[in-house]
């Protein structure tokens, strides 16, 4: 099965090189990330770990780093002889990692699923356990752990309905994949039935929560709040419509439902940050063509330049949306009014924001529920639905202020789940 993987690999390969190719050369994309993933300069990043105890946590992007940040503190707390290695596959994971992971000794990028590649990085890491962050399976990189005698785990799991779905019809190769694990520490009841179905030995499974509750709640206090809210000059008597990891087709919505607060709440701003911030260009001609001229860039802000009366702020660098979400008034969370499955909505309900959200929503069901529940999550239809329930809720600041700090106690209800994560990894460690 493994031959055939690698066959379609490198056939996949050979089709797609010319594009990235072309995206790195003259978009400057992947430029940081490139090399590294294809085996190069990380053998010094390697080298310069000297214990005998190291465990490699792999996080794909932003919200997987998100979650993996209170498990490595954690389990320094209780093991602080082990070496702890973080990679990301993307450069904003990267970036993240670097804010909040503090306690990671090593940063790499996660390699191509390349054999030649793959051997090189698990033959320089000399990890004794490799722990997966939620789902992202390469085959190569895991048999080569497997033969190399790495503990495999995946922690803080979740199987969201697309991938199931996509794994599910392939089901039997990667029942023999799973065989690889030690152990599988799944998010929830849901998520472990549906790695079950797809092959993993359910012996292997546990059922420990979502470490981001703990990543989120420890982030939200009121330093980060009050330096936001300095840079971005926010007075008194201004409140903000935050919209976070928007995507095309949702900001056209956003700016008409803010051009209709606008005419009910004068004093209305607005805050876009795009899920893709290479968007920017695009953003702000649309702004532009609806008559919106009076923005400022968050690059602008951190140069240095104040802000004043512009009532517009674009949000065009990595590593900020949470920070902002902490002076909204109300928060859409994008990639939900267009069928993206949906972005974080616990970010903003940590700080005690109201958070609206269309009906794309399959990866994020438990957090959906959980908001909703607590009363601080609303569910839009469709783009009028979205501004008649924005509109409705500013009508009454106290039950929005009540709404907001319910879903912020449900939030820090449910932290935990990172301590379980690092005593599970610590028992693998030996």
């Amino acid at each position: 099965m493994l031959i055939i993987y690698n066959i379609l690999l490198f056939l996949a390969a050979a089709i797609i090189a010319p594009y990235y190719l072309f995206i790195i050369i003259f978009r400057g994309k992947y430029r940081k990330s490139i090399i590294p993933k294809l085996g190069g300069k990380q053998a010094d990043i390697f080298g310069g770990l000297q214990g005998d105890k190291r465990l490699w946590i792999h996080a794909v992007s932003v919200g997987e780093v998100t979650a993996a940040a209170p498990i490595v503190t954690a389990l320094k707390q209780k093991r602080p002889d082990v070496e702890i290695i973080l990679s990301t596959s993307t450069e904003t994971g990267q970036h993240m990692a670097r804010q909040i992971v503090t306690s990671a000794d090593a940063f790499v990028y996660f390699p191509l699923d390349f054999p030649c590649v793959v051997r090189k990085a698990v033959r320089q890491a000399q990890p004794v356990v490799f722990a997966l962050m939620e789902t992202e399976l390469w085959p190569n990189f895991l048999n080569t752990c497997r033969k190399h005698g790495v503990k495999i785990l995946m922690i803080n799991g979740r199987i969201s309905p697309r991938s199931f779905g996509k794994y599910f019809l392939t089901r039997f190769f990667w029942r023999r994949i799973f065989h690889y694990f030690s152990g599988a520490a799944m998010i929830s009841d849901l998520d472990a039935q549906r790695i079950i179905k797809m092959g993993m030995p359910q012996d292997r499974i546990h059922i420990l929560g979502n470490a981001k509750y703990d990543a989120l709640a420890a982030r939200a206090f009121d330093q980060v709040r009050q330096e936001i809210s300095r840079r971005l000059n926010v007075r008194p008597a201004e409140s903000f419509l935050v919209a976070g990891s928007t995507h095309p087709g949702e900001e056209e919505i956003i700016i008409d439902a803010y051009q209709q607060i606008l005419a009910a709440h004068p004093e209305f701003k607005l805050i876009i940050v795009p899920r893709h911030i290479e968007r920017t260009p695009s953003i702000l001609e649309l702004l532009r063509q609806r008559g919106l001229t009076d923005i400022i860039t968050m690059t602008e802000i951190n140069k240095d330049k104040r802000r004043g009366e512009e009532k517009i702020i674009l949000g065009d660098v990595i590593g900020e949306l949470f920070k902002i979400y902490s002076v909204a008034t109300v928060v859409y969370c994008g990639g939900s009014l267009v069928p993206k499955g949906g972005q974080n909505i616990l970010e903003a309900a940590a700080w005690g924001k109201v958070v609206f959200y269309g009906p794309s929503m399959d990866d994020f069901r438990e957090e959906k529920a959980l908001l909703e529940s607590a009363g601080c999550g609303i569910m839009a239809k469709n783009a009028q639905d979205l501004t008649r329930k924005l509109l409705q809720e500013l009508e009454n600041p106290a039950a929005l202020e009540q709404k907001g700090a319910a879903g912020k106690a449900a939030v820090a209800a449910n932290r935990g789940a990172a301590a379980r994560y690092a005593q599970m990894i610590e028992r693998f460690l030996g």
